[in-house]
């Protein structure tokens, strides 16, 4: 049954996309290791330890496979260059290469739930800090989207911005409509709304975005120091799929 709310109120925005009342499955690490060679036919090439093991903890999303990140895709973020608010090109990796970082994936710089992803993770940045640790936002999109998104918000981390969603496509972060379009997004964009959180909809329909439909998830990564360091990772299973804070300050803070 579609929310005629959301529907007629935000367009390109919500609708309902079935059951997904699932639970999110969250695997530290010998329960990841095992997990992954359980699950060998579903992957093209698990993950096999170089250096010290790069994930500690993996959070699931409803209707995706958790599983180890592989090699491969440690590989491909090697290759990833994202870019800062003065257009500067910066390695994904080297964002936690010499430190432990934690980087947000946003849908699209537009987006209200990442917006309020940012206010979510900021308002721990106290103990980050205090554990050294970054916080750090990436969006797909252009260098001025990044800029007018960390203006809005005032965002008290650091902003990159991934032109090519090149990030997106390493992490293998799902996008589509019916990822997009669910009840529970409905029903947490009119809690947003009700909170005081806009959508920005210039910035969303931009092309940039609207070559992706807006239809772009994200998720959430705990990595360094180390380039294959990768500590924990969150994939979103549909829009607004924020994981709980205390496994993020588990993995960066503990």
């Amino acid at each position: 049954m579609a929310i005629s709310l959301s529907t007629n109120l935000l367009p390109n925005t919500f609708q309902c996309n079935g059951n997904h009342n699932h639970r999110s499955t969250r695997l530290f690490p010998n329960q990841a290791l095992s997990f992954g060679l359980k699950h060998r036919r579903n992957e093209n090439k698990l993950f096999t330890p170089r250096n010290p093991p790069v994930l500690s903890a993996v959070s699931g999303s409803t209707g995706l496979e958790s599983s180890a990140v592989s090699e491969d895709t440690v590989d491909l973020l090697d290759t990833v260059t994202v870019f800062d608010l003065n257009g500067n090109g910066i390695p994904i990796s080297d964002l936690w290469k010499d430190r432990k970082a934690v980087v947000a994936f946003a849908r699209h710089f537009g987006c209200v739930f990442c917006r309020k992803r940012a206010d979510y993770l900021a308002s721990k940045k106290d103990v980050m800090d205090k554990s050294g640790a970054a916080l750090v936002l990436i969006g797909p999109g252009s260098i001025e989207q990044a800029k007018t998104f960390a203006e809005q918000t005032k965002f008290k981390g650091e902003v990159y911005a991934d032109p090519s969603h090149s990030s997106y496509n390493a992490l293998r972060f799902v996008s589509g409509v019916t990822t997009t379009f669910t009840p529970k997004a409905g029903l947490k964009i009119i809690q947003l709304y009700m909170e005081g959180y806009r959508q920005d909809w210039k910035l969303s329909f931009e092309e940039d975005t609207v070559k992706r439909g807006g239809w772009q998830q994200g998720g959430i990564l705990v990595a360094g120091p180390g380039k294959t360091n990768i500590l924990y990772i969150h994939k979103d299973k549909e829009a607004g799929d924020d994981p709980d804070i205390e496994d993020i300050l588990k993995a960066c803070c503990s």
